[in-house]
């Protein structure tokens, strides 16, 4: 019985699929129109095949354009590590970025001492605004002012003292920045650079 069944579903199905088959192809193979001639313009008409989609093509081709740069990035590498202390310093963030380039300097180096010598501004003599330990020695304490005008002054004093006369590792800073150290100053300054990479 199922045979029959599938014999009976065959002879329907067959002529009607090849009657389709046929007349699609008749459509398909359909001569194409005739090109137009005006003035010295030749029209082609394209073909009528199937379902036609239309878009407003625009007047202009729109462009994208943006830039980066390397200070945005160094400017939220010093923002968020300073944030991450709580420090003081964090509003000055960008002021960092700008006199470290003034200064041919690493950006991370004022932020790494500054975190060697007092936990990023959080132990620091009162009223100083000296997160750097310049100036201090026995004699006294060296202040300034307002950030600003420390983060200049160190970083001037980094430039002229330090790097321009050949100390221009964390090493070579710490034999003349903080000669007593065993080793811990530079370990330390180079463990923070590091951690703002």
């Amino acid at each position: 019985m199922q045979r029959i069944a599938y014999l009976i579903t065959f002879l329907a199905v067959t002529p009607l699929a090849i009657l389709i088959s046929s007349l699609s192809l008749l459509y398909l193979t359909k001569p194409l129109p005739e090109p137009q001639v005006l003035g010295s313009q030749t029209i082609f008409e394209s073909p009528q095949f199937g379902v036609q989609v239309y878009a407003a093509l625009p007047t202009q081709t729109p462009t994208v354009a943006a830039a980066a740069t390397p200070a945005d990035a160094r400017i939220d590498i010093i923002r968020q590590y300073l944030d991450k202390y709580h420090s003081s310093l964090t509003p000055f963030s960008e002021l960092i970025i700008s006199v470290s380039d003034q200064y041919n300097l690493d950006y991370r180096l004022l932020v790494a001492i500054a975190q060697q010598e007092s936990n990023v501004c959080k132990k620091i003599p009162d009223g100083t605004f000296n997160c750097w330990g310049w100036g201090i020695h026995s004699q006294g304490t060296l202040g300034f002012p307002d950030y600003p005008t420390a983060i200049t002054t160190v970083a001037r004093g980094l430039r002229e003292d330090y790097l321009d006369k050949g100390y221009t590792t964390p090493e070579e800073i710490m034999k003349k920045y903080t000669p007593a150290s065993n080793g811990s100053w530079a370990a330390g300054v180079n463990q923070f650079m590091a951690e703002m990479e």
